[in-house]
């Protein structure tokens, strides 16, 4: 049956609470029924971060406690003074007490409650977990209670007439949205707080003042789908005295409001030592690796039984100070550090490009000079020999980090006798600035690693060596007349062979930055920039089969999987500057670039672009013949506002690109607009900027608007940038950016990066920079949906007629499911995450 209209939501309120005295939070936060345990006027409670979430029949509870006096208790339990001296072991008679120390825990509750609800509200807890808890507690047998079941999801519905109120959490944020259908009035809905010290709305968010901190209630982004397309609308909080109230403007009233984006975590590494950003990439879990440079001086957080626990020196480079690799990875919410080590040799190592495979093993794509030093041993840590017969400058590198981080499953080591995985030149080599493929500063360390579905290792880069060692290739195996060639790689999973390697490029400066896999032939196509008229390839009937002038080029060409031969090769370019950041299919095979240009980029088939600016996005055939859309986004500028750091296109074809730009970019001498005046909504995360900051965009679809636009960073000091290398968006749209941040944080204390409660490092311990890891979630609808078919409890969708099946989304983050079994029958549509369909 068709679900009558009255049911269906016209507006949902999402708002998220982030509790700011946070030290630690779990990457899920969970519902446990009261059965008796706790008071009777408590319903489901949830640990939250340093205290707990009481709900109640016509609201909840908050209680928090000081989390400084948790720090104290929990080192005096442990055996530690406040001033952190260990206390002399107990005798047998005191085993059983605390230590003797004087103990006071502060802490503060208050209570929120729906004004005017309906004591009649239907409670509907979902999305059970297998899991129970059990309470035998004391010796009232009254208050003990078993198999107490656990929820992610707990619906109030009609809280007032027509309008539930849904509580649930994501990547250990608790939300609750207001949802208001057909026949409900969002003017019924009042919130009234009860025993805080303060109540204001500050940037658009609702700041609840305690006697142990604040806590925030995020502002309440929102839109609404009119006429096929998204439009954003002006939902925010209305305090009188200690009742919220909320007000909406210019929304249809037969139409569905949907509000969220999600800042999970931002944090810094830790370091001591100057730490610079480079790379970032997700874990299979939701965990977050990020991968920068850790200079001599101070300590990098490493961990104990790592794979390398100590720095390795090297020589002075950059800001005249030896560095190594220095990797973290965070758990999913940020708040732990799982393992952080060094990886280097007795010369200097840096990543370019990170990604992990689904058994959590980290592969790592960079350049070390190690083998280039007078020092016999050579020390880089590889599993193999060395790749080529003379050493020489810089050579690139690819190491597979086991899951724990505390091994190697491969490492090798490949370059000729000049420079290898250089783009030009090192990053402070003289001349500094813009030359040929090197458009922005961290240029120089340009390049990717990416798995295909067997795991073997694919790689581009770049080389200066005319004697690189060339295997199995059937594309390029001549050096060019110029300075530099494009190198592709094949590797298998434990790096113990090379399937291939080739030269690609003309007789100009050539560089290989990226490359993706056709998700239909399999094929492999790589993109990036070049100077020369002749690159190799079958160029007939593509989108531009010549060199298109100006400084350079991009391109992208499309080879077999085994290097044995190229199938087609085009040039994308204007009379300016232009190059190729970025590289993605979508599920169909279409592939889409991302870039910069300082020319009149064509702007075809796309209702949106901003005219004059200097960032693309395109839509290509698969076969290079054409562009299925064009388009650019950004200022009205002469040169790029953006250095393009990552690149994603979801499962329903959503465009997003991160970069960042400014004053730094500009003053190394690279042409750059900086972040002002680039297009924001309603839902940024950060919408004001300082001209220096990181930005991330997001188009939708067949380039019709833009879904998302918001910068991050700090206000003042030094930029925010990368030293070079690429982070990543992971498939549902999540971005797992690496930072370079807070250079001068400690001679200019008032300038402060932006991170979040709880996370594993709040603040810059450097004397200089420190690198930043910042996820945040975009959480457009359907995106991140992954449907499971059950028969009888086993995964299947075969059996005899009449056959019932239940379809599970397993991600479980939907507000709304809709149900099309395409078998004719009606859409079903539902709050559940599951179905049966016979």
């Amino acid at each position: 049956m068709k679900v009558p209209k009255k049911y269906l939501p016209l507006c949902i309120i999402s708002i998220i609470l982030l509790f700011g005295l946070a030290t630690n939070s779990n990457a899920q936060l969970q519902f446990i029924e009261n059965k008796g345990q706790w008071d009777n006027r408590v319903k489901f409670k949830a640990e939250i971060p340093n205290g707990a979430f009481f709900m109640e029949r016509t609201g909840f509870t908050v209680v928090q406690h000081n989390a400084k006096d948790l720090e104290k208790f929990a080192a005096s339990t442990h055996g530690h003074t406040a001033t952190g001296k260990t206390i002399p072991p107990l005798t047998k008679a005191k085993r059983t007490a605390l230590p003797d120390q004087k103990f006071t825990l502060h802490s503060h509750a208050y209570s929120v409650s729906f004004l005017g609800a309906q004591k009649s509200a239907f409670i509907s807890p979902e999305k059970a977990l297998p899991t129970y808890n059990n309470y035998f507690i004391g010796n009232d047998k009254s208050k003990w209670q078993g198999n107490c079941k656990i929820y992610q999801v707990v619906t109030y519905k009609e809280m007032y007439p027509n309008i539930d109120v849904r509580y649930y959490t994501d990547a250990g944020t608790l939300k609750y949205d207001i949802i208001v259908r057909l026949g409900g009035n969002v003017g019924d809905i009042a919130l009234k707080y009860e025993g805080v010290d303060k109540l204001e709305t500050k940037n658009n968010e609702l700041v609840i003042g305690t006697s142990v901190g604040e806590t925030k209630e995020l502002y309440p982004y929102s839109y609404q789908v009119q006429n096929g397309t998204r439009q954003t609308l002006d939902c925010k909080y209305v305090v009188s005295g200690n009742v919220v109230r909320f007000q909406i403007k210019n929304y249809l009233p037969n139409q569905t409001i949907v509000i969220d984006p999600t800042l999970i975590f931002a944090s810094f590494t830790g370091s001591t030592a100057d730490n610079w950003g480079f790379t970032a990439t997700p874990g299979p879990d939701g965990s977050f690796f990020a991968g920068g440079i850790a200079f001599g001086a101070g300590i990098y957080p490493v961990s104990l039984g790592a794979f390398d626990q100590t720095f390795n020196g090297g020589a002075p480079e950059d800001v005249g100070l030896p560095y190594d690799i220095a990797i973290i990875k965070f758990s999913a919410d940020g708040t732990n550090r799982v393992y952080a080590t060094y990886i280097g040799g007795n010369g200097n190592e840096q990543p370019h490009s990170m990604i992990c495979d689904a058994a959590g093993n980290l592969v790592i794509a960079g350049r070390s000079s190690s083998f280039s030093t007078s020092d016999a041993t050579n020390n880089y840590p590889t599993t193999y020999p060395r790749i080529g017969t003379k050493a020489g400058g810089y050579d690139i590198v690819i190491t597979k980090l086991n899951a724990a981080g505390n091994s190697l499953l491969g490492s090798v080591a490949i370059g000729g006798s000049s420079d290898d995985g250089v783009n030009i030149r090192k990053k402070f080599d003289a001349p500094e600035g813009a030359d040929a493929t090197r458009r922005n500063y961290g240029d120089d360390a340009r390049s990717e690693v990416i798995l295909d579905g067997s795991n073997n290792i694919l790689v581009a880069s770049s080389t200066q060596s005319n004697d690189f060692p060339i295997i199995a290739s059937g594309i390029d195996n001549t050096f060019g007349a110029g300075k530099q060639e494009g190198v592709i790689l094949k590797f298998t999973p434990n790096l113990s062979s090379l399937i291939f390697s080739t030269y690609f490029g003309g007789d100009g400066i050539d560089a290989c930055f990226v490359l993706s896999i056709s998700p239909l032939t399999g094929n492999l196509y790589i993109a990036g920039g070049t100077t020369s008229a002749n690159l190799p390839g079958n160029k007939s009937g593509t989108i531009n089969s010549t060199f298109q002038g100006g400084d350079v080029d991009g391109f992208v060409t499309e080879i077999l999987p085994d290097g044995s031969a190229i199938i087609k090769t085009t040039y994308l370019g204007t009379d300016g500057s232009d190059i190729v950041y970025g590289l993605k299919f979508d599920k169909f095979g279409f592939p889409y670039v991302t870039g910069t240009t300082t020319g009149s980029w064509p702007v075809l088939n796309a209702t949106y672009s901003n005219a004059g600016s200097k960032q693309f996005i395109s839509k290509l055939q698969p076969d290079l013949s054409g562009f299925v859309y064009s388009t650019v986004f950004g200022t009205s500028s002469p040169f790029p506002n953006l250095s393009i750091t990552a690149f994603l296109v979801d499962r329903c074809q959503n465009v997003y690109v991160s970069g960042w730009g400014g004053k730094f970019n500009h003053d190394k001498s690279y042409p750059n607009a900086g972040t002002k005046g680039l297009p924001v909504t309603r839902d940024a995360i950060q919408s004001a900027t300082d001209g220096n900051d990181f930005y991330f965009f997001i188009l939708e679809k067949n380039a019709v608007s833009q879904l998302f636009g918001s910068f991050y960073g700090q206000n003042g000091g030094f930029d925010d940038h990368v030293d070079g290398g690429t982070s990543r968006f992971d498939a549902n749209g999540i971005i797992y950016e690496a930072i370079c941040a807070n250079c001068d944080g400690r001679s200019n204390p008032g300038v402060v990066f932006p991170t979040t409660p709880g996370v594993w490092a709040p603040r810059n311990l450097s004397v200089g920079c420190n690198e930043a890891a910042v996820k945040i979630e975009m959480n457009f609808g359907g995106i991140a949906a992954s449907i499971r078919a059950t028969v009888n409890g086993i995964i299947d969708t075969f059996g005899c007629v009449p056959l019932t099946v239940a379809f599970t989304d397993t991600l479980a983050k939907g507000k709304q499911y809709v149900w099309d079994f395409g078998d004719n029958t009606p859409d079903v549509k539902q709050t559940s995450n599951t179905i049966n369909h016979t």
